[in-house]
């Protein structure tokens, strides 16, 4: 069974996001925020999944969704 991952997607500025969240769905993508003021996508997918969904027009990169952990205040650590 394909490991199932978050992905990042960055969409073009010409492209609605709303349309292109409906269109990544339909090709696989499961939605989970859509960023409209910075033209991103967060979603699950498997990776052959994200590898067809690079090649989806309006699609300007695809990346690993991260945790990122700031730690507590005054903390030296941050990642």
């Amino acid at each position: 069974m394909p490991t199932v991952a978050l992905w990042l997607i960055t969409i073009s500025s010409d492209q609605p996001i709303n349309e292109m969240a409906t269109r990544l769905s339909a090709e696989g993508l499961t939605i989970q925020e859509v960023l409209e003021e910075i033209g991103c996508i967060t979603g699950s997918a498997d990776d052959a999944t994200a590898e067809r969904l690079k090649k989806v027009k309006g699609v300007v990169d695809i990346a690993p969704d991260m945790q990122i952990d700031m730690g507590p205040p005054g903390s030296e650590e941050t990642w």
